[in-house]
């Protein structure tokens, strides 16, 4: 049985081609889509999922203000020890925000998008918010300029956004039902006072709704983002997918609700769970018969620095920024290089995407084998580069007869921590297992003993043979041996421990 590399999003109806309002981040698909489009996506790291293992991003923090308030989210400045939205560091002045991206642009070349995605709403702080695109814009013009917001000021925003060339906006849409609104949003800032309950989400979902259709109209490429919550929202993301795709979406980015007690927010006092991976897997794939789906989307903080799934923030605090000494013009140059570089690696793996492709059979022929899921240790580059006890993240790809597809990102504490305080190792280690429920194999450059020893206990099998292997290549090939070692009968499905 042989495999080839499919994209998570790509379905067959949609192979002859797509338009800027329908297709996503299909990477394989890069050459179907027009021209301004592809140049959009190929090297922004939140659209495209091949572009997230080159390229990195930053958010710059210059938006404290929210016109809303979500039973998911709780603002935090000055905190350096938690990773999730509307969490900063420090808060910037444009002028700041300008100085920040150009240094990060110097030192991290393959930086290419920069957005305003808090720690608040960037359009409930207008003048902050587009007074940082006005200057980026004229002194670091090669740089992708994006938004994110809640969509409560959004129509009237849109004329802003176009005339700053912002060519990326996402919008959180958690809901079209004002009924599951209310349990969502307890209130919204609206016409200089606050209105409660389903009278603010519909408000709310009325301007969502009108600011992506202004969007779309412009040839903005807009990306919807919609956080699951068990018991809320979770069935009712598949209509909101719908509905979001006819208005000309691009991509839907269904993530899972962040509910830890510790971070204060309702949710997490109230006691609400957030999904399970195989739950948030199912809502996806459900979606995903209706809208090109986001998989590896981190939820990152409001001043996220690196490739996805890494934070640099901490190298680029405005202290140290002023004791650089930083020839832009001369990074620029430098950037140009590393960028054209990394492209040509990129088509030379989509070309060899296209040659798997063309010889394998067609679904009639594949036999029926269950699917595997594997995990894999990686740093970037779409390499299995990393060693098992230095994650602090696993990349989860699914195997199957129809292919290889990622799936999602699975967060863990470092097994590899130093001196073994408190038990310290010890709990990493079951809780990288516990993360790594349902897979079956997990792939990584390097592992230790007791590791892998507990791993196989679990019903994983712990696998450093494809170090600096390309990730879907090796997980194509040890699906192939699974096969051939008659692991794959639909009756033979393995169960992981989560103890």
């Amino acid at each position: 049985m042989e495999l080839t590399v499919i994209d998570s999003s790509v379905k067959p109806a949609e192979a002859s081609g797509c338009s800027a309002g329908s297709c996503g981040s299909t990477d394989d698909q890069m050459s179907h889509l027009p021209e301004e489009i592809r140049q959009k996506v190929f090297n922004h790291p939140c659209y495209s999922e091949d572009a997230h293992h080159y390229f990195a991003r930053m958010h710059v923090a210059v938006a404290p203000a929210c016109n809303i308030q979500c039973h998911y989210c709780n603002r935090k400045y000055d905190c350096s020890n938690e990773s999730r939205p509307g969490v900063v560091s420090e808060l910037l002045t444009p002028e700041q925000a300008v100085a920040k991206t150009k240094a990060v642009a110097a030192n991290i070349p393959q930086m290419t998008v920069l957005g305003i995605a808090g720690p608040g709403d960037p359009l409930a702080n207008p003048e902050r918010t587009f007074d940082t695109f006005r200057r980026l814009s004229e002194e670091a013009p090669d740089i992708k300029l994006c938004v994110s917001t809640n969509g409560l000021s959004l129509p009237e925003s849109v004329d802003e956004l176009a005339k700053h060339n912002i060519d990326h906006v996402t919008i959180t849409i958690n809901c079209v039902d004002p009924k599951i609104g209310a349990q969502i949003y307890p209130w919204i800032y609206w016409n200089n006072r606050r209105v409660f309950g389903e009278k603010a989400a519909k408000i709310l979902i009325r301007q969502q709704q009108k600011g992506l259709e202004m969007l779309v109209a412009r040839g903005i490429l807009v990306k919807v983002n919609s956080v699951m919550i068990p018991g809320v929202n979770d069935e009712h993301l598949k209509e909101v997918s719908r509905i979001v795709k006819e208005k000309g979406a691009f991509l839907h980015n269904v993530m899972p609700l962040i509910a830890e007690a510790e971070h204060g927010t309702f949710y997490g006092i109230m006691g609400q769970r957030s999904p399970e991976p195989e739950e948030l897997q199912d809502l996806q794939d459900a979606c995903a018969g209706d809208m090109n789906m986001m998989r590896h989307c981190r939820q990152c903080r409001a001043d996220a620095v690196g490739l996805l799934g890494e934070d640099r923030g901490e190298e680029f605090t405005m202290d140290k920024i002023e004791s650089m000494n930083i020839d832009y013009d001369e990074a620029m140059k430098k950037r140009a290089v590393v960028h054209a570089a990394i492209e040509q690696e990129l088509n030379e793996k989509r070309a060899k995407k296209e040659r798997l492709a063309s010889m394998f059979g067609s679904p009639a022929t594949q036999s029926e084998k269950r699917p595997v899921l594997m995990a894999v240790a990686t740093t970037g580059s779409g390499l299995i580069n990393q060693h098992f006890g230095h994650a602090t993240e696993f990349l989860v790809y699914e195997a199957s007869p129809a292919g290889v597809r990622f799936i999602s990102h699975r967060k863990v504490d470092q097994y590899c921590i130093g001196n073994d305080t408190c038990g310290e190792k010890e709990s990493a280690l079951s809780g990288s297992i516990r993360a790594l429920k349902g897979c079956e194999v997990v792939l990584c450059a390097k592992i230790g003993y007791e590791p892998w020893e507990q791993l196989e206990q679990a019903g994983i099998q712990p696998n450093g043979e494809h170090a600096m292997e390309p990730i879907e290549e090796a997980v194509a090939q040890v699906y192939q041996e699974m096969d051939a070692a008659g692991k794959l009968d639909p009756a033979a499905t393995v169960m992981t421990e989560t103890a």
